[in-house]
């Protein structure tokens, strides 16, 4: 016997329909002798439905109703998919966030959870008890509904099974899988059997749309086996045991004969680029830069300064260049003229018809040229690569838009990642 948890995406509860395909199929973890805890999003488009009503009422809306109003998706699907299961012979029951309760800080509309209390969810799913809760929901100290913004389901999925020392959190949505690239770009990528948890977090962070990035931060931090599989496979599809979806695993259990120079190649346009021209060459400068960026709670990436050149006089004046999330480039722009006088800039020039394309690998920290072969690759296409950041067992780069899906194409296949033809 198991105990696991599985997840249930918004495109999987979109109906009764579905709905009723997602409790045909935790039946059968349930009758197979597992305990089972059944996280659940709520129905495709409906969280933007409740956040344009919110916008709608009031376009400075209080962030504790915004979360009251947003959970009500969740709640809705996690009593219906209640109900089918008992309709079709298994007990089960929701468990609403504040009734665990999950505890989560203050920060309302991206709340972080802290805690679960799981003692009387066990004793029910011991009893024979199929545990429904609603992602992207918790609680805080002041008993308020919080919310843990987009793609807090997943996290919501990973959280509880760490609370309940799940052997495996099974996460089900729209795709069978991980694969070394979006198959819709490059139809002879590969699904990838494992994946490390280092990996998939990079791929998460730099465009890789399969799972949430805090989602992955917290099963790599308590060590919880997550698999990604499709729920849209048939009845008579293989148990999730031995379906073959993508575990997202530590380093230990990949063996050196499935590990991978790259692992895979992800691409992000949601990204803007901002140059400061001007900035004076000083101590300090650079700080008062990213200052008021950090205050606005901005995540910055890449940074490039330019080799500083004389200006008027004998003043010695800089470039700095950097990107920023494509939706947070207002908000910049703001920040950064508020503290102009601060920083001393000339110009800012900024670019939204950028994209940002990354290979990624635990295989780099022991293998030279990776970088090399991405710049000769990209090189050899005509493609000019306008700002450069790495990590570990990370490269990435900027590019003009339009070349994005060329990139992508040309490199997969420079890091011997296309599958071989069908015979």
């Amino acid at each position: 016997m198991a105990r696991i948890v599985m997840k249930f995406g918004g495109t999987s509860m979109a109906g009764i329909e579905r709905i009723r395909s997602v409790a045909a199929r935790v039946k059968r973890e349930a009758d197979a002798g597992n305990q089972v805890a059944v996280v659940v999003s709520a129905m495709a488009g409906e969280t933007d439905r409740l956040v344009g009503f919110c916008r709608e009422a009031s376009p400075l809306y209080d962030p504790r109703e915004y979360d009251v109003v947003v959970a009500a998706g969740e709640q809705i699907t996690s009593g219906l998919l209640a109900i089918a299961l008992q309709a079709i012979g298994v007990e089960a029951r929701s468990w609403l966030g504040w009734q665990l309760p999950i505890h989560t800080d203050d920060a309302f509309a991206k709340a972080r959870i802290g805690t679960i209390d799981t003692d009387t969810l066990i004793a029910s799913m011991a009893a024979g008890a199929v545990a429904v809760i609603p992602g992207f929901q918790g609680m805080n100290a002041d008993r308020r509904i919080t919310t843990l913004g987009r793609g807090g389901s997943d996290t919501s999925a990973v959280a509880v099974a760490a609370a309940l020392k799940a052997d495996r959190c099974d996460i089900y949505t729209d795709v069978d899988g991980v694969y070394t690239t979006d198959p819709r770009i490059v139809p002879r990528a590969r699904k990838l059997v494992k994946v490390t948890y280092e990996e998939m977090l990079e791929l998460a962070s730099v465009g890789a749309k399969v799972l949430q990035t805090r989602s992955v931060g917290l099963a790599m931090k308590e060590k919880v086996r997550v698999q990604v599989l499709s729920s849209f496979t048939g009845e008579d599809a293989p148990m999730a045991d031995t379906l073959p979806g993508t575990m997202i695993v530590g380093e230990e259990e990949i063996s050196e004969v499935e590990r991978q120079l790259i692992t895979g190649i992800a691409h992000d346009k949601n990204e803007a680029k901002i140059t400061l021209t001007a900035v004076p060459d000083t101590p300090g400068s650079v700080a008062a830069i990213f200052e008021p960026l950090a205050a606005a709670n901005i995540n910055v990436d890449m940074i490039i300064q330019n080799i500083a050149h004389r200006s008027s006089g004998s003043t010695s004046a800089t470039d700095v260049t950097f990107t920023v999330p494509a939706a947070d480039l207002p908000r910049s722009i703001e920040a950064l003229n508020q503290a102009r006088e601060a920083i001393g800039f000339g110009e800012l020039v900024h670019d939204t018809r950028v994209a940002k394309i990354s290979v990624v690998g635990v295989g780099m920290r022991s293998h030279a040229g990776v970088a090399s072969t991405m710049f000769t690759t990209l090189g050899a296409r005509g493609i000019n690569i306008q700002a450069i950041s790495t990590s570990e067992i990370k490269v990435s780069v900027l590019i003009h838009e339009d070349e994005t899906e060329l990139a992508v194409r040309v490199l997969h296949t420079a890091y011997g990642l296309d599958a071989e033809e069908a015979a």
